[in-house]
């Protein structure tokens, strides 16, 4: 008898979607990188030391309130979508997305998430009297596609459990 878990199915049962914070993940980073074609490369200093130099803005790094406006951002976007929301953490630096959203590339949703969530922070930014920022996010991210019923179960996990030691409990779970 086959492991329904095994089972693969034809279109994605989801997506895993990630992207970085502003600043947050540099080409030629200590910690590896990937290009624009999804390729790994190791650290590389010269390379970080230039990408810092042609920096923009300050790199991001979200607090509290600015983590529950990015998730709660997410969470809209999906209701009125009608996309299925899996899982969902907005950390320091990143955010992790498992959505079913059918029809649609996972470009598209990940480019529709993070135009909403450059809402969210930019509205408690300017509350704060703090000047809008342009740039949130980098560019692109990773867009996994999930076929099998037992990938989705264990990247739901990793994104609800697995991220480190939360700096405070994950925000999704806590509505």
């Amino acid at each position: 008898m086959r492991n329904i878990n095994s089972i693969p199915h034809s279109d994605p049962l989801a997506f895993f979607l990630t992207w970085t914070a502003y600043g947050s993940w540099l080409p030629g980073d200590g910690r590896g990188w990937a290009d624009g074609r999804g390729r790994l490369h190791g650290p590389e200093p010269l390379r970080a030391a230039v990408a810092r130099r042609h920096m923009a803005e300050k790199p991001v790094t979200f607090d509290r309130s600015q983590r529950v406006a990015v998730e709660a951002a997410i969470v809209a976007h999906c209701h009125v979508r009608g996309w299925y929301l899996h899982a969902l953490q907005c950390r320091l630096q990143h955010v992790h997305v498992v959505v079913t959203a059918v029809g649609r590339a996972p470009i598209d949703v990940m480019t529709q998430l993070k135009s909403w969530c450059t809402r969210a922070p930019n509205e408690i930014a300017d509350s704060r009297g703090a000047a809008p920022r342009t740039r949130w996010w980098t560019e692109g991210g990773s867009k996994r596609r999930i076929f099998h019923d037992g990938d989705l179960a264990s990247v739901i996990t990793y994104v609800q459990e697995c991220q480190g030691v939360p700096v405070q409990a994950p925000i999704a779970a806590e509505r």
